[in-house]
């Protein structure tokens, strides 16, 4: 399961990519509109500041916008920033990598053989999924037949 503080990251990322892209959102309006706290999403959105993701501009018409293109981001990306590893076993992250406490061997291991394609699929349909599919509602359907 994916962490609140991921869903809100989306939603707050989705809230951007339908905005004008010239015009900055207020946090209390994607708050608002996003059914978003306004105090975690200001830490949400200090954290993709600070990786990158959006800008803020200051004053009475400032507020957030993306620093990239929306479909230039995508699902595990943001994910894997806000949650950590995208992996069902430690043994399947490619990026914190570290063998299960009561390994035997991965090669015999018949639950890391089956939770392995689970893992592959899911990076596959996250990390092919942008913000702006999402926004558009169009899903890439070769994704959805893995």
């Amino acid at each position: 399961m994916i962490s609140q503080k991921a869903k809100y990251a989306l939603r707050a990322l989705a809230a951007l990519a339908q905005s004008d892209d010239a015009c900055p959102v207020q946090i209390s309006d994607i708050a608002k509109k996003r059914a978003i706290p306004k105090k975690f999403l200001e830490q949400i959105l200090l954290e993709l500041k600070r990786e990158g993701y959006v800008e803020s501009r200051r004053g009475k018409q400032g507020g957030y916008l993306l620093l990239r293109p929306a479909n230039d981001i995508t699902f595990g990306e943001i994910l894997r920033l806000i949650d950590g590893p995208v992996a069902p076993l430690p043994c399947l992250s490619q990026t914190a990598y570290r063998q299960c406490e009561d390994c035997d061997g991965e090669s015999q291991c018949e639950i890391r053989h089956v939770f392995a394609r689970v893992a592959d699929s899911t990076r596959n349909i996250l990390f092919n999924t942008t913000i702006a599919d999402s926004v558009s509602g169009v899903m890439v359907p070769e994704l959805l037949k893995a």
